[in-house]
């Protein structure tokens, strides 16, 4: 296992505690198995390993492992963890382990046949943990890890930290948050930078890069990630990107199903397939009306891109409007919000109605009802009933 040794000693070496994720601390990290799932790129790694370097302080018994290492072309995960344990052992971190074939039996056997072996593991955001082959539902306990949210990324780049936020406080006091807020930097210009290169800690390595880098991280999704888990061949991986281009030029997409099937040569099952899948590899977000089911026989309202860098990575010039509806609803559904589509205002989370727009944007459309909010973008501090959009970045 000299290897496995030599590779941790490797990867952990630069990892540094200046900056931690929001779920870092709602982790129970005394709990047997850990899942931590989230969208490539978004710091699960980084997450374990400082876990690993700083709150553990690399105990002799604590073994890092990507499940993707050479070591596995003629090892089984459950004889290293045999092996690992016989060495006195009692701590496994395996990342990406959607990557490795037969991980949910695997995984079960390690729990039940080592019962004081703790387990986290790290795994695309969509890997249906309680549908693989074993029953793991009893055993592991699953985190998902967004994308940085606006409040992380000023934490992140300029190292102001703020406490996060309900949405129900947004509603009522969003002008002494503001305020508040606003006394310490000047929101907007952060702001603009986020909506376009902000979403993702690889921001830290240079913004002029940046959209190039997501442009990766989408084709790795799609080719490596979905095609361990859904078994994508090359073909399907080309037609999963031209629907992922058709959505992303169109998006909030009203989605037509037999349309899309017809300009992509697909069947209608395949379409409704790949777009929850997409959604579940965190690159789309579904928008469904309040009551309507999610099943993935039924057709969404309306389909966003799940953040608002993809539409600069996937669209020449993104639209505003859309670019800001986006990040409402991927700030909202990260924060742990219900949001399904009102009948008139954007989004409904959880009671309240959201029409978002510009300076400018009236309240007509939503006047009528009796809990709303506007949410504003280009401006520092709102009144009444009008917020301004930032402030959503801090739902978590």
């Amino acid at each position: 296992m000299e290897s496995l040794f030599e590779f941790q000693k490797n990867i952990i070496r630069p990892i540094k505690n200046d900056f931690r994720r929001y779920l870092h601390d709602q982790i129970n990290w005394d709990h047997r198995m850990i899942g931590i799932k989230g969208p490539r790129g978004a710091g699960k790694t980084t997450l374990m390993l400082q876990h690993l370097k700083y709150d553990l302080g690399l105990p002799a018994e604590a073994l890092y492992l990507t499940a993707d290492h050479n070591w596995f072309y003629n090892h089984s995960l459950l004889d290293t963890a045999n092996d690992w344990h016989k060495q006195g052992g009692k701590i496994l971190f395996i990342d990406e382990v959607h990557k490795y074939p037969n991980w949910s039996v695997e995984l079960k056997n390690i729990y039940d046949g080592l019962p004081d072996m703790q387990v986290i593991f790290s795994a695309s955001s969509a890997l249906d943990i309680y549908r693989g082959e074993a029953d793991l539902s009893r055993r592991v306990i699953i985190y998902l890890l967004p994308g940085l949210s606006f409040r992380e990324f000023l934490k992140f780049t300029k190292g102001v930290g703020f406490d996060a936020v309900r949405l129900e406080e947004i509603r009522s006091k969003h002008q002494n948050l503001s305020r508040v807020i606003t006394e310490s930097l000047h929101p907007l210009p952060a702001f603009r930078t986020y909506l376009q290169n902000g979403y993702l800690p690889i921001i830290a390595e240079g913004e002029d890069t940046y959209l190039t880098k997501l442009n990766q991280v989408i084709n790795t999704i799609v080719d490596v990630d979905l095609a361990y888990i859904a078994s994508y061949n090359s073909g399907t991986a080309v037609k999963v990107k031209k629907l992922l281009a058709v959505i992303a030029d169109s998006v909030p997409f009203k989605p037509n199903i037999a349309a899309l099937a017809r300009k992509l040569d697909l069947s209608r099952d395949n379409v409704y397939q790949y777009i929850y899948q997409l959604r579940d590899a965190r690159l789309l977000n579904t928008l469904s009306s309040e009551g309507k089911g999610g099943s993935t026989l039924q057709k969404p309202d309306k389909i966003f891109l799940e953040n608002s860098n993809l539409s600069f990575a996937l669209v020449e010039k993104p639209d505003i409007g859309n670019v800001r509806e986006t990040f409402v609803l991927n700030q909202l559904l990260n924060s742990g919000v219900t949001v399904s589509l009102p009948s008139k205002g954007d989004f409904l989370a959880d009671g309240l109605t959201i029409e978002v727009g510009g300076k400018s944007k009236s309240e007509n459309q939503v006047k009528h009802l009796d809990n709303y909010l506007i949410a504003a973008d280009n401006i520092e501090i709102g009144g009444r009933n009008k917020a301004p959009i930032w402030l959503f970045g801090f739902l978590y």
